[in-house]
């Protein structure tokens, strides 16, 4: 068996990711990218820590209760003096740089996020790196993933329910980009192998992490029919590959309770 498991029944998601007192964590993949990272802010924030959530692409609105505050502008001395006077206040802050017609929120550059993170005393930024619109399964653009320099986290995602689903436009976000990576022709289904690939392949979903980032999977939607034995599967192999430099696999279910069902890690070596 190439895994060591530790399951779980009520631990925070701060605790299953292993964030220290301060953390640039950076999302990227499908299947609950933004769920984590307001979910992941409530704790922390609860927990009196100062985060900011914020995106490098494009976001929905946050809803009244994802988010403390949200602030819009692309003036760095405006967001500065915002910090200054109110951080304390919130606690929890959102950061775009425009709201777009389309409704939703346009992001910021990564230059202004590193700047913000030397300069104040953020215990967490929490960045959404790429975008999926909406489904479960992704490979990144020749652009994406856009990850800051700062990053010391880098979290990937797949959702569960991509699993036997037709790899198609539809079901995939870059349905082409997908089935060059995994060999899935398109038309077949998605394989456990597959979305394991997706996650150790070089231009998978970690492409770009800095190379002093941890990096972490996490497989979502475990709560689906037979999905504790999919995710399982998915990271065996995982850490069936040489060297894919995870340090661990999370299965979760971000829209339910614990949001973390198991986490899974390399077997030690002796």
């Amino acid at each position: 068996m190439n895994h060591e498991q530790k399951v779980i029944t009520k631990r925070a998601l701060s605790e299953a990711l292993g964030l220290g007192t301060r953390e640039m964590i950076s999302l990227t993949g499908a299947g609950g990218k933004t769920s984590l990272m307001f979910r992941l802010a409530q704790e922390l924030s609860l927990d009196g820590k100062k985060v900011i959530t914020t995106t490098t692409t494009k976001i929905l609105e946050p809803k009244n209760d994802e988010s403390s505050h949200l602030l819009i502008s692309m003036d760095e001395k405006k967001i500065r003096e915002f910090i200054n006077r109110h951080f304390i206040e919130y606690r929890h802050l959102t950061l775009a740089g425009e709201r777009l017609e389309t409704g939703k929120l346009k992001g910021v550059s990564t230059d202004l996020l590193n700047n913000l993170w030397n300069s104040y005393e953020i215990d967490a930024m929490i960045i959404e790196a790429d975008g999926a619109a909406g489904r479960p399964v992704k490979a990144p653009r020749n652009t994406e993933p856009v990850i800051p320099s700062s990053t010391t986290l880098v979290v990937a995602i797949l959702g569960l329910d991509g699993v036997e689903k037709e790899l198609n436009d539809e079901n995939v976000f870059q349905a082409e980009r997908v089935s060059r990576l995994t060999g899935i022709p398109v038309g077949r289904r998605i394989t456990e192998e597959g979305m394991a690939i997706l996650m150790v392949h070089p231009e998978g979903l970690f492409k770009g992490a800095p190379p002093s980032s941890r990096r972490v999977a996490f497989l979502n939607k475990v709560d689906i029919p037979d999905g504790l034995m999919k995710g399982s599967r998915i990271a065996q192999k995982i850490f069936g590959n040489c060297y894919s430099g995870i340090d661990k696999v999370i299965l979760g279910q971000l829209r339910g309770d614990p949001p973390v069902a198991g986490v899974f890690f390399p077997k030690k070596k002796h």
